[in-house]
């Protein structure tokens, strides 16, 4: 059997041992990965300097450190297009784009998936109309989301939770938000969001919720399956 290689483009820094140990959980341990983020080789002095122009601009990302970063999209598209081009020239057999954001402007020869294509095909698919339900990470970037996810046919509700939170409080609290929403179906807008998360929220709402990480893994696993 052939050995698939996959290249992995974060929008922070790599490595990140958590995001793909959320991948190998739908890809199984065969496939190698290799990591890359627009932001490797940055200090933490430089990367301040990314700041958004809006919330818009606006992408939320956690380094290897553990640390939480507020950056612009905007800069993260102008890093990503030469460690696209670095992928393409190993020959990976696929990339994913570890990001829900939508990089208008990045032009591709290689297989490269976006999880903001594979959301947006999958909830349309499942949801044609009805009220959506999407949990995002930053307050700031809501008005983001909700310009993102508006559809005539869809009801939207849009509520900030931080993916990294434990905090049974503030995931209660989101839920409750959400809840007061009635939506017929949930999503995690990010990829730093897990399993764990997914079915915390579930749990607490009662609502079917839809995992970005999965999707990409899943749609992954169909072109080398």
């Amino acid at each position: 059997m052939k050995s698939f290689r996959m290249g992995v483009l974060y929008i922070g820094q790599s490595p990140r041992p958590q995001n793909v140990k959320e991948l190998r959980r739908i890809l199984g341990e065969g496939m190698q990965i290799i990591e890359a983020g627009c932001l490797d080789g940055l200090s933490d002095s430089e990367i301040k300097t990314l700041t958004p122009n809006g919330s818009n601009d606006t992408l939320y990302t956690k380094l290897p450190t553990g640390k939480e970063v507020v950056i612009s999209k905007n800069e993260v598209t102008k890093r990503a297009k030469a460690h696209l081009e670095a992928f393409e020239k190993q020959g990976l057999d696929v990339v994913l784009m570890f990001c829900t954001g939508a990089f208008h402007g990045l032009r591709t020869r290689g297989c490269v998936i976006f999880p903001s294509a594979v959301l947006e095909g999958y909830l349309q698919a499942v949801l044609p109309e009805g009220r959506l339900g999407v949990f995002t990470p930053l307050p700031s970037q809501v008005d983001q989301t909700m310009n993102k996810w508006k559809r005539p046919n869809w009801e939207l509700t849009v509520v900030p939770l931080i993916p990294s939170s434990e905090s049974e409080e503030v995931i209660g609290s989101a839920a409750e938000r959400m809840v007061r929403g009635k939506p017929d179906l949930i999503a995690l807008d990010c990829m730093g969001y897990t399993q764990k998360m997914k079915e915390r929220i579930r749990s607490r709402t009662g609502i079917r919720t839809v995992l970005a990480v999965s999707l990409a893994a899943r749609a992954v696993h169909e072109l080398i399956d």
